[in-house]
């Protein structure tokens, strides 16, 4: 379980992804409420997926270069 308690530093252009995946995955929750958002749920996913698997590579990638 070491894996959580290693600490690791973020510059802001490396929150990018992070950011956009979390208002993207907002925005597909909000939208089962409101009907605005409807057509985009594709897109919205894709940019959900993309961005979460972006951000885990860079975590990832971070973590092995402290090692």
């Amino acid at each position: 379980m070491s894996f959580f308690n290693k600490k690791t530093t973020w510059a802001n252009k490396e929150f990018i992804p992070f950011k956009l995946c979390i208002a993207s995955i907002y925005i597909i929750a909000g939208s089962y409420f409101h009907s605005v958002f409807a057509n985009y749920y594709v897109p919205l996913f894709i940019l959900f997926g993309v961005t979460a698997v972006w951000t885990v590579v860079l975590w990832l990638k971070k973590m092995k270069s402290k090692n």
